[in-house]
């Protein structure tokens, strides 16, 4: 079973696990020292997948197959029926035999993270991520993930990945680019700076004892900046994040600790919100919030950060009695949570 396959076959049948999993497929690695350099990242999201207690898969480190992942991606799509007619392929790819159903998987709470390590193109029009033999494209990542019913980050921490965010930016998604353009096509260094800020504490910019994915994109990308600047050159690379489903993505020079402070020209919604929350190794307090609660958490979070936008609009009076509520129920969920509550009878009302 080769790169792509073994990478559907996680992303179809992660749907119902109660962990989070993580994906981390290394594509081509055009020399040894680019190779070095990215079984070194995938061991750090390998490490951090081992903190969190996720389900881990790793794809392209082992010896490739005979087949290629595209002849077998057109086979495993034709015979599921999943692209319709368009992508049947020649007769020859008929006369193989199908492939056994990938199952699917019921909805989960907890993230499907796919992080792809390695290098891209983009030829004006395609942007892909190079495997070894025959590459994938933004849409055709889109069409494996149509069946996972679950929260998902997407991290493609190579070269002109970001028309990735075009196709796979939508609700319930978080889409992370090295790149702001298809034309910056330097080697990316940017994933090496975020496999190392995912768990590290020292990336917890609001001190609440993990790193969430928006913090770690800000350090990887601050990192990345520093880098540029003590070498003397001039930066090929601009991180986006993408995760209110506008397609658009932010830069980190955007945000202001963890808040995104500039206004984009037309008005656009401004992305951060949900990586805020969204956290691999999760703190001891966060993994004792039920996830419906954490769920309820979130949206009162994100009500919370909405409602501050508009703070200039309101009258200080008609604000403060939208922010009492919130507050009050989101310090009640953390006090319902603290260790000494335990084992006592949580109040019906909120949650």
């Amino acid at each position: 079973m080769t790169g792509a396959l073994l990478l559907m076959s996680a992303l179809f049948a992660a749907g119902a696990d109660p962990r989070p999993t993580v994906v981390v497929v290394v594509g081509a690695e055009g020399t040894p020292e680019y190779g070095q350099q990215f079984r070194q990242w995938a061991r750090r999201w390998e490490h951090a997948a081992g903190k969190a207690g996720a389900e881990y898969f790793q794809i392209g480190v082992d010896k490739a197959g005979e087949t290629s992942d595209r002849d077998i991606l057109k086979q495993r799509l034709t015979d599921s029926g999943v692209a319709g007619d368009d992508a049947a392929g020649d007769s020859e790819d008929r006369k193989r035999p199908p492939l056994p159903p990938l199952p699917k998987g019921g909805k989960s709470s907890e993230a499907l993270w796919l992080v792809l390590i390695g290098h891209g193109t983009f030829d004006g029009k395609t942007a892909r991520f190079n495997l070894r033999g025959p590459d994938v494209s933004a849409a055709e990542i889109a069409l494996w993930l149509k069946g996972v019913d679950r929260p998902v980050a997407i991290i493609d921490c190579t070269s002109a990945s970001s028309p990735f965010i075009n196709e796979l930016s939508g609700p319930d998604r978080i889409v992370v680019t090295a790149t702001k353009s298809g034309y910056e096509h330097n080697f990316a260094r940017f994933g090496d700076y975020l496999s190392a800020a995912i768990a590290d504490p020292r990336a917890d910019i609001d001190k609440d004892e993990q790193t969430s994915l928006l913090e770690a994109f800000l350090l990887a990308s601050a990192n990345t900046r520093e880098f540029y600047a003590s070498e003397g050159r001039l930066a090929t690379e601009h991180a986006l994040l993408d995760d209110n489903g506008d397609a658009l993505g932010t830069p980190a020079d955007w945000f202001q600790g963890t808040r995104a402070v500039k206004k984009a020209k037309d008005g656009a919604q401004l992305d951060g919100l949900v990586a805020a929350q969204l956290c691999l190794v999760k703190s001891r307090r966060e993994q004792d919030l039920p996830a419906a609660v954490r769920s309820r958490r979130d949206e009162l979070e994100q009500e919370l950060a909405r409602l501050r936008e508009r703070k200039g609009q309101l009258a200080e009076d008609e604000y403060l009695k939208m922010l009492e509520p919130l507050l009050v129920e989101i310090a009640r969920i953390y006090e319902e949570a603290r260790p000494e509550r335990k084992g006592k009878e949580r109040p019906a009302a909120g949650f």
